[in-house]
């Protein structure tokens, strides 16, 4: 998969798979023999640029075997159709489920590649008659295809925001179902989690996890052992790229990204409710 290349020799992947998924993850592989806990998510998990990305700080801390299931730029379809990912982590002492965004899914309006959810594959024919005077040809990825959306017509986008929204809460009730109740969502963003319109956002199309409200969240927690929210401290955020690994031709890439003392503070937040979860009497 060319999107887990990297042109900076300074820090390797070493990309590996699990049994008959065709998923590529971070390595090295990890035994699944012993106890381990399990890591769903998109690129912060995955720890694109990042040496020790919090699934790694977790593994360290708790001093149990944490495998990587990120996947750069993946949302729940890359996880809920594996049916060798769902069955690994059903068998996981507990898996953490990053909160991902609602435009990385096929849903009724448009489909995604199944693997790289950001990539923009086709509108459905319900699309293309809501939206008649859009050239979906002239888009591969999905947020692009979305902002184009919206400038056409705010009233229509948020009848797209609705089915996204929608179709995220059925697929990820999917998921859970798959992989059982010894589940913790992580909310790993700058953005908080909250029920504010994603218009009155500052982000608006750029927040993170997108369309993702507090409500939504709220209607899974029956269904998993706790939510962690993990937004980054301002100083945090202020440390950018530093400690981050990338080639020039990717810094701009890596500037918009969460980085190392980010994932020291999420996996500082989620080392105590892990720790409540496994060893609970």
């Amino acid at each position: 998969m060319k999107h887990e290349k990297i042109e900076n020799s300074d820090l390797s992947y070493s990309p590996c798979r699990y049994g008959a998924s065709r998923m590529l993850f971070r390595g090295p592989r990890k035994r699944l023999d012993l106890p381990y806990i399990a890591f769903v998510g998109g690129t912060e998990t995955y720890g694109k640029f990042i040496e020790k990305p919090f699934p790694q700080l977790v593994e360290k801390a708790m001093r149990q075997t944490c495998v990587n299931f990120g996947c750069v730029n993946g949302g729940i379809d890359a996880f809920v159709n594996d049916p060798t990912i769902m069955g690994i982590c059903s068998e996981a002492d507990l898996t953490v489920v990053q909160v991902m965004g609602a435009n990385y899914l096929s849903n009724r309006f448009y489909s995604v590649h199944p693997r790289r959810n950001d990539r923009f594959l086709r509108a459905s024919t319900v699309l293309q008659a809501i939206y008649q005077d859009v050239d979906f040809s002239e888009y591969s990825f999905t947020r692009h295809m979305l902002g184009a959306l919206h400038t056409k017509s705010i009233e229509r986008f948020d009848t797209v925001v609705v089915e996204l929204r929608e179709a995220w809460l059925a697929r990820m009730r999917n998921m859970l179902k798959q992989i059982g109740d010894r589940v913790i969502l992580l909310w790993f963003s700058e953005d908080l989690m909250a029920d504010e319109h994603w218009s009155e956002r500052p982000g608006q199309l750029q927040v993170d996890p997108l369309f993702i409200t507090a409500s939504m969240i709220d209607e899974l927690r029956p269904m998993v052992k706790d939510v962690v929210v993990a937004n980054p401290t301002e100083r945090a955020i202020s440390q950018g790229s530093r400690g981050m690994f990338f080639p020039p031709s990717q810094a701009k890439a890596a500037s918009e990204m969460l980085g190392v003392d980010c994932h020291v503070e999420a996996s500082a937040a989620l080392v105590p409710k892990i720790r409540d979860q496994l060893y609970a009497i």
